[in-house]
């Protein structure tokens, strides 16, 4: 099998990645379809889809998970596509767009910084100081994405990798560990979802039951360096991770109650005194993806069933539209 790999070098809209992660998805699941019909019919099987990892950095957005859907009949696949009108930069025309965007509770005390989603396709550059709002399918919450963050979206065929759903979770989750690990920072999972780290202050990890009542004890609760949300249909993934690279989306995250934990603090590489660019954790999480299909879930060298991975091959916006 081979995994095509497309990254963003520049920010980029979060409306253009919902495109593509819809066109690609949209292929995966037309596959399986026209499988099945083959199957009935005994016709050619066509080649199936190369599974994709998209890798990028968004212009400042605010996401909500399907448990932080807003009170809305608008559905949220809709909005990726959807020519929502883009906001004036007149005060007034600015003013109403904040007053009729339909808001989950976590995001109403941030109005003011919120802006709709711009159309795609569109040039049009972003606000500065403002965060479009997006709401999703994947699962969670309410989540930040933005500059100093590395946003890789896996769209994959899970049966055809082996995977079942909480696989697909933990593959995500130890990649981020063994990306970190690189780095010489040790990464964890605990009972809240995505990726933790110790903060620099503690001296050890903490027990699984964090905290005792004690000031110290809750100054060091590991913070959180990545978030992991997903949405699969008919086992096809879409989504993936947000991994903090610099401490940019720090002052962002703390205007909201991340993924609904109260008094959970983010951090990042650089808050953790490691300095990295944007491309190269990419580069480095989309390896660790594959040693870990490779070694966990493949059936030929691995311990799995599924297919492995044996070339990654990286490919423009360009070419995935036109296939």
């Amino acid at each position: 099998m081979r995994l095509a790999h497309i990254h963003y070098p520049d920010l980029t809209s979060f409306t253009r990645i919902s495109h593509l992660q819809q066109t690609l998805t949209t292929r995966l699941l037309t596959h399986k379809k026209a499988l099945s019909a083959a199957n009935d019919t005994a016709s050619p099987l066509p080649p199936p889809p190369d599974p994709t990892i998209i890798t990028f950095t968004p212009h400042p957005v605010y996401t909500t998970g399907r448990r932080d859907l807003p009170p809305s009949n608008t559905s949220p696949r809709d909005t990726t596509a959807a020519a929502t009108p883009s906001p004036s930069p007149s005060t007034s025309n600015e003013s109403q767009s904040h007053t009729t965007l339909s808001l989950p509770p976590p995001l109403e005390q941030i109005r003011s910084l919120l802006i709709p989603p711009t159309p795609y396709p569109s040039s049009q550059d972003q606000p500065p100081g403002k965060a479009e709002y997006h709401p999703t399918l994947r699962g969670g919450q309410t989540t930040y994405h933005g500059p100093g963050q590395m946003v890789a979206y896996t769209i994959l065929d899970l049966r055809r990798l082996g995977l079942t759903p909480r696989c697909h979770i933990r593959l995500l989750e130890n990649s981020v560990i063994d990306v970190l690990a690189s780095y010489g920072v040790r990464g964890l999972v605990t009972e809240d979802p995505g990726v933790w780290v110790q903060p620099p202050s503690s001296p050890s990890p903490l027990p699984s039951q964090y905290g005792n009542g004690d000031d110290t004890a809750a100054q060091q609760l590991p913070h959180k360096i990545t978030a992991v949300g997903v949405h699969l249909r008919r086992n096809i993934s879409s989504f993936g991770i947000g991994f903090n690279v610099t401490q940019e989306p720090m002052w962002w995250f703390r205007q909201i109650v991340a993924c609904g934990l109260e008094g959970r603090e983010a951090t990042s590489l650089a808050g953790l005194g490691v300095q990295a660019d944007i491309p190269a954790v990419a580069g480095r999480f989309v390896q660790a993806f594959v040693r870990r299909v490779n070694r966990d879930f493949a059936a030929q060298g691995g311990k799995g069933k599924g297919e492995g991975i044996e070339e990654v091959y990286s490919v423009s916006e360009e070419d995935l539209l036109r296939e």
